[in-house]
């Protein structure tokens, strides 16, 4: 019986190759937002590991957008030269390559996790960070400037000059980050949005900079292009963001052009209580994908390759997004196709060893 794992899948003008996706993983080593060998090495092991698209880690649209100082940007053509050399590497390998476009909101200008945790000083290279209200993430952040009309126009600009420098560069799937309590989620959580005007209140309001967003970079990028939007399908506490209005987005989402939301969960309550097990996320992508038809990415805790054969044999996902099990072990797409007899092409480099 054909793996369903290493099935190829098309949406627009892309087929992949398979459905094991590098997720987008912070590796806080960038200086200035610039890529070096790290980012090298480090995507492109993924890419010979045989996952059949990698997304570098989260490319901040803005320096005040950055979680912490030394992350990855897109916000000047500097960076995306540097991108590219990478990018075309990876296709060198015979994988599909993504970025993930972000901008932390309240919760940047923070420690890089092995450094400390909470905000970082101005002379250790901080900022006062953006947001939709002005509320701290946790005590030990910064309290945020709430975003006035200039603002919003500027957020607005900078994701589209990010998404046409990643056109350039030779991506051939965007992601927008709304998810984990960055600033798109902050927009759309009552938690975080406290907002009086039209991006304020109602459901329809608190989507609407997100739809917005959506719109300007369909209207950027190659109508070829997959759209996929990470969105966090609940904030696992109650009066904030939950899956029914997840659901809801994600209907709009399709209908304003997006291909595939990549169904993650929580990152916008400090303290929220989050039930973590082995694919405690999948019934979020698997409710999406029934009640809109749209496509969904699983992530969280999938490390097993007879699980991740079963979420799309199930049609819970149709893309499995998988993180520290490639930080463990770059090599699971190779591993996967062992467990699962599935012959794959391995680098004539590295044959003998299997």
């Amino acid at each position: 019986m054909a793996s369903t794992l290493f099935s190829p899948f098309s949406l627009r003008g892309v087929t992949f190759p398979n459905r094991i996706v590098v997720s987008p993983m912070c590796q806080y080593s960038a200086r200035e937002g610039m890529p070096n060998e790290w980012h090298f090495v480090h995507l492109g092991s993924r890419a010979v590991g045989g996952a059949g698209l990698v997304f570098t880690e989260a490319n901040h649209v803005s320096p005040e957008g950055r979680i912490t100082p030394h992350c990855l940007g897109l916000w000047n053509d500097a960076q995306a030269e540097a991108l590219q050399a990478i990018v075309r590497f990876l296709k060198s390998r015979g994988a599909l390559t993504g970025t993930q476009l972000a901008h932390a909101g309240r919760k940047g200008s923070t420690c890089v996790p092995w450094v400390g945790s909470g905000a970082v000083t101005d002379e250790n290279g901080g900022w006062t960070p953006v947001a939709p209200s002005a509320v701290a993430f946790s005590p030990t952040y910064r309290e945020p400037i709430a975003l006035d009309a200039a603002g919003l126009a500027k957020v607005r600009a900078d994701f589209r000059a990010a998404a046409a420098r990643a056109v350039v560069i030779g991506f051939d799937v965007i992601e927008l980050h709304a998810a984990h309590g960055y600033l798109l989620h902050e927009f759309l959580s009552p938690l975080s949005n406290h907002r009086t005007d039209e991006y304020g209140g109602s459901f329809e309001n608190r989507i609407r900079f997100v739809l917005e967003l959506v719109r300007d970079t369909r209207a950027t990028i190659p109508d070829s292009m997959p759209l996929f939007v990470r969105v966090s399908a609940t904030d696992w506490t109650d009066g904030g963001w939950d899956p029914e209005q997840t659901v809801e987005l994600a209907r709009r989402l399709h209908a304003e052009g997006v291909d595939l939301i990549d169904t993650s969960s929580g990152g916008n309550v400090a303290r929220a209580t989050i039930p973590v097990g082995p694919q405690y996320q999948v019934p979020f992508a698997a409710r999406i994908r029934r009640e809109t038809g749209i496509a969904t990415g699983a992530v969280g805790m999938i490390t097993d390759p007879l699980e991740a054969e079963g979420i799309i044999l199930r049609n819970d996902a149709d893309l499995v997004f998988l993180a520290r099990e490639l930080l463990r072990d770059p090599y699971w797409p190779h591993r996967a196709a062992r467990a699962l007899d599935v012959k794959v092409v391995v680098p004539q480099q590295y044959e003998r060893a299997f």
